[in-house]
């Protein structure tokens, strides 16, 4: 019988008008013979417990064929220094049918790229109209340009993007407000020696009743830190490294999980970076030209233990609508998960304890993970993928799995979160080596599905049900002074004279890419007041629109109107 949430009937005092927090709402899991997906992820486990075994899979949806629904990603691994396949393995590429079915097309579209693959950054760098695929991994990265024909070009060799070593999460934006997209590339440890522990140096030690010289995963505090690149986008398909001239360089980090979004509110995007085992990096834009480095003085470097954690999956978003992006870190197990409001002079505050976040995470280990509006309220709820990067942790810790469950919170529009894991379906009551998250439409109902990416297994594809029968507007923003992406955009929109903003962020989760379209709750009301997009720099415009049509989706060209 199909989960439904079954919560207490409290009342939004918003004049939002959006009705009670009792509406229904669950997810479910399409199973492969319904999607016809029937790819599943090659982690490479091996009895030397090489480190990069336990940090895939990413995803990515997006639209590669522009017919208007969203086609999904998955990052595979495939041949490297300690592991080599039988056969080539690929990422994989799902052509969305519009029925609830998915083809694959990855040969046909040209993805044939056989290395040890981590994540996927999704993009229209070049400004053509298609989006391109950048590819990040252990020893490279593979940058895919779109060539509007359903199929992809390797253009890595010529693009001047080579970052070294273990690459991870991605992001594009336009750092230095120039109208086109750069690219951020986190970079994990210094992983050359290929070192496997034992129990001594391992994550915890011997396994109860196991060999003496049982072999561990290393943890990643063993590893040299290395610095993250910055790439800016000189056009005509090349970039130039400006990690040294930027200040990225500097920091020394081991980055998982990335997101840029404004957290001064100065029109220029800054980055948040996860870093595992060594404080998280807050590089904040100084006018397009800099970055400072401001982790430890804004209060999110460290835990409020003043210790550096395991930090993996990201995200921002303004979850209590005070007009400043909140961010949101998740860590390894007996860490807990940080919710970080945002101060307003470049400093934040913990308030994982007190919304409700510590208690339900304190024995899970967070990689993917989204602020999303499931059911449409207008208010950013957040899903978690969970699981402990060391398949042997069962054995030799108390009340910590390397299987665990996703986790759902529902925003009560107060600025709390609420645990609804437990009434959101069945696919909460599974526990799973989730790694990546992405969120998007997949049916283009309005109501966001998720695909997350699962270490060693087949993906989850969940659909929301969308049982709380709120309305909604999607739109698809397509810069033409500002970026292709229009990242950096603050959109607002009133409903019944109460407004509500987005910063359109990129990035964030873990080795993964989003639908680029936001959706718009606006709940019961059948209207909108008006819809506002200040497109960013270097565009000074703000169009404003009236009339629109809601429960559809709409392009928004900047300039040009709706398309």
């Amino acid at each position: 019988m199909r989960a439904r949430w079954f919560l207490s009937v409290i009342a939004f005092s918003s004049v939002f008008c959006f009705g009670p927090i009792s509406d229904h709402m669950t997810f479910r899991q399409a199973p492969a013979d319904k999607t016809g997906i029937r790819w599943s992820h090659v982690n490479a486990r091996s009895d030397h417990r090489y480190l990069p075994e336990t940090i895939p899979p990413g995803v990515a949806i997006f639209d590669y064929n522009n017919d208007g629904w969203m086609d999904i990603l998955f990052v595979n691994t495939g041949e490297s220094e300690f592991f080599h396949p039988e056969r080539p393995l690929y990422p994989a590429l799902y052509r969305n049918n519009r029925d609830g079915t998915f083809t694959d097309v990855t040969a046909e579209a040209g993805l044939r790229a056989n290395f040890f693959g981590m994540g996927a950054a999704v993009a229209d760098y070049d400004g053509d109209g298609h989006q391109d695929v950048l590819l990040t991994g252990y020893g490279k990265c593979v940058l895919y340009h779109n060539n509007g024909n359903s199929t992809f070009t390797d253009v890595t060799a010529k693009s001047g993007i080579n970052p070294p070593g273990w690459s991870t999460s991605a992001v594009w934006f336009d750092y230095n407000n120039d109208g086109k997209l750069d690219l951020f590339v986190a970079q994990f440890v210094d992983y050359t020696s290929l070192k496997s522990c034992g129990s001594a140096n391992a994550y915890g030690g011997k396994v109860e009743g196991g060999p003496e010289a049982q072999i561990y995963y290393c943890i990643p505090r063993v590893f040299d830190p290395m610095p993250s690149h910055l790439y800016r986008n000189d056009g005509g398909g090349h970039f130039t490294d400006v990690s040294k001239e930027t200040a990225i360089l500097e920091s020394l980090g081991k980055g998982f999980g990335v997101v840029a979004t404004d957290i001064n509110n100065d029109g220029y995007l800054d980055l948040f970076q996860a870093n595992d085992t060594v404080p998280n990096f807050l590089f904040v834009n100084r006018g397009g030209q800099k970055f400072e480095e401001i982790g430890l003085a804004s209060g999110v470097g460290y835990s409020e233990d003043g210790l550096a954690r395991s930090g993996m999956g990201v995200d921002a978003a303004d979850f209590d609508q005070d007009g400043r992006q909140d961010l949101f870190v998740a860590n390894v197990d007996q860490e807990t998960f940080s919710m970080y409001r945002n101060n307003g002079d470049e400093t934040f505050t913990d308030l994982s304890i007190s919304h409700g976040i510590a208690g339900p995470t304190r024995l899970l280990s967070g990689w993917g993970l989204r602020f999303l509006d499931y059911d449409n309220d207008g208010f950013a709820d957040l899903i978690l993928a969970n699981g402990h990067p060391d398949d042997l942790v069962d054995k030799r810790m108390n009340g910590v799995t390397f299987l665990e469950p996703l986790l759902l919170f529902h925003n009560d529009g107060h600025g709390k979160m609420i645990h609804v894991s437990e009434s959101s379906g069945d696919v909460f009551r599974g526990k799973y080596a989730a790694r990546g998250l992405a969120v998007g439409d997949l049916n283009n109902d309005g109501y966001p599905d998720i695909v997350v990416g699962i270490n060693g297994g087949p993906p989850l594809v969940l659909y929301d049900n969308a049982e709380s029968n709120n309305h909604w507007i999607g739109i698809n923003l397509v810069g033409t002074k500002a970026n292709p992406a229009a990242t950096g955009s603050l959109i607002r929109w009133s409903v019944k004279g109460s407004v509500r903003a987005r910063l359109k962020t990129a990035g964030g989760s873990f080795l993964s890419s989003q639908d680029p379209r936001d959706v718009l709750g606006i709940g019961k009301a059948e209207k909108l007041d008006w819809l506002e997009v200040r497109w960013p720099k270097p565009s000074t415009r703000v169009d404003r629109f009236t009339g629109l049509p809601i429960d559809q989706y709409v392009t928004v060209v900047e300039g040009k109107g709706i398309q």
